[in-house]
């Protein structure tokens, strides 16, 4: 089988056979590239395996395009990277490689293209294509990948069980391939996953938070997490989540199960939204529900105080999986936090001080937190759901009402606490924190208007209250 190349891609091409003759490497372009354009899906990643040196060869390319890219060298792995065009171009030589029972990095060594090509971590991911003058362009499949292609099914080039021994990562890596492909696990494959999960141990955080981030973006990310749970990996990698499955009956009373409700609304913002923290925010809107889970006989079961508790799970959660503990955090931690927020006012007349206090609360985030209150609707009947909907759509017109009133999403007070203390003559003390969060909840309360002149005659009035004598007359 011929590999079709892009009218785009045939000048590189061409240049690197043209280059592997020269330097008399056999030349192949292995893997992803392959799979992704006999799947039709857009690929910027390129991989060139030679037999021979795959930093000469890539010096050998970048001679011969202009302007010419810069080439970074990993002499240490024996490969080299450049940029063309939109195309990241890595090349090695080919290799075979082992491994310690401790450890995911191989011994490596020279070898042969069929050496290369087992190292692969699957059938689909085996493929080569020629670049070779007397076979350009063929197809050299030696384990079955374009069938396993045709049948969207992940197989092990090897015996299952070795290639995910040798490198666990594959086993992040098999469940994350059939969540963003939507194949199926071959069923060997699959149990060698269950059977090796514990070699997942050896990885680090990082590189399996990298994939798990893959699965979260996928199409439909409830498929990758269905397997983690299933081959028990959900319960080693991320054990809070794992926590959330089962159901616990007291007097015939029931509740949900948190954790395909978690799909749910996972699988429900993903229609949505491609932002990874956003998706994130979903996943974790009811990880504090197992700990705060009770049952009052006079209410069934309740999980008072989830949000605020599942806010405080968040910056945990985050370090010991080593994602960014930066303002990624706190947006999931403030979603976590308020996502209680919006149904609650639905449930009741929704006032302009209720509504003042959300948009302080949620700022600049309030159009992704109604998205999660509505990703959060997980009834099965259509009438509630529709019901539902459209309480958050008379919410939604009393922000934009009472947004462009009272200009709130960015809001600050007017009166700072610098203000305060040059007013009074005082220095950082109770009674400017009073001072300013009394001027604060009068805005919210629609008391005084959010303006300068207001807050300013509200601040003497409070000072006096407190037995303090304004020293600086301000009038803007």
């Amino acid at each position: 089988m011929v590999f079709q190349i892009r009218k785009d891609e045939q000048a590189i091409f061409k240049l690197l056979s043209e280059t592997a003759k020269e330097l008399g490497f056999p030349t192949y372009v292995v893997g992803g590239y392959v799979r992704d354009r006999l799947l039709a899906r857009p690929s910027k990643d390129m991989d060139i395996v030679c037999l021979g040196s795959g930093i000469q060869l890539a010096l050998g390319l970048a001679s011969k395009l202009s302007p010419r890219p810069k080439v970074a060298v990993y002499k240490r792995f024996g490969t080299a990277m450049l940029r063309y065009g939109d195309l990241e171009i890595e090349f090695v030589g080919a290799r075979k490689e082992s491994y310690r029972s401790d450890s995911r990095k191989p011994t490596i060594e020279n070898g042969t293209l069929e050496d290369d090509q087992n190292r692969r971590d699957f059938t689909i991911n085996a493929l080569a294509v020629s670049l070779n003058e007397r076979t350009y362009g063929q197809i050299l499949d030696s384990f079955n990948g374009l069938q396993h292609l045709e049948e969207r099914k992940i197989v092990t080039p090897l015996e299952p069980s070795k290639t995910f021994s040798d490198d666990p990562l594959r086993i992040m890596r098999a469940i994350r391939f059939s969540s963003q492909l939507n194949f199926n696990i071959d069923p060997k494959t699959l149990a060698a996953i269950s059977k090796n999960k514990n070699r997942i141990k050896i990885v680090s955080k990082e590189r399996i938070s990298t994939e798990l981030n893959k699965i979260i973006l996928s199409p439909i990310p409830s498929v990758g997490f269905k397997l983690l749970f299933d081959t028990g990996l959900l319960e080693i990698i991320f054990p809070e989540m794992a926590k959330l499955h089962g159901v616990e009956y007291i007097n015939g009373r029931g509740h949900k199960d948190n954790f395909y409700h978690t799909l749910e609304v996972l699988d429900n913002i993903s229609r949505k939204t491609d932002d990874l923290w956003l998706r994130w925010a979903a996943i974790l809107h009811d990880i504090a529900k197992p700990p705060t889970k009770r049952f009052e006989p006079e209410h069934g079961w309740t999980f008072h105080g989830h949000e605020a508790l599942g806010a405080k799970f968040v910056p945990r959660i985050f370090r010991y999986m080593k994602l960014p503990m930066d303002k990624k955090m706190k947006y999931i931690q403030k979603l976590v936090y308020l996502h209680l927020r919006p149904i609650a006012l639905t449930k009741e007349t929704i006032t302009d001080s209720a509504v003042r206090r959300l948009l302080f609360e949620a700022g600049e985030d309030i159009d992704d937190l109604m998205l999660l209150c509505e990703a959060d609707i997980t009834s099965k009947n259509p009438k509630k759901v529709k019901r539902y909907l459209q309480n958050y759509e008379k919410l939604r017109l009393k922000i934009i009402e009472v947004e462009e009133k009272d200009r709130l999403r960015y809001w600050q007070p007017p009166i700072s606490g610098e203000i305060i203390m040059a007013t009074f003559g005082i220095r950082p003390s109770r009674p400017v924190g009073i001072i300013k969060n009394a001027i604060r909840e009068a805005i919210l309360d629609g008391d005084i208007q959010n303006e300068y002149a207001e807050a300013h005659a509200f601040m003497i009035a409070k000072g006096k209250e407190l037995g303090l004598e304004a020293i600086v007359s301000d009038e803007k």
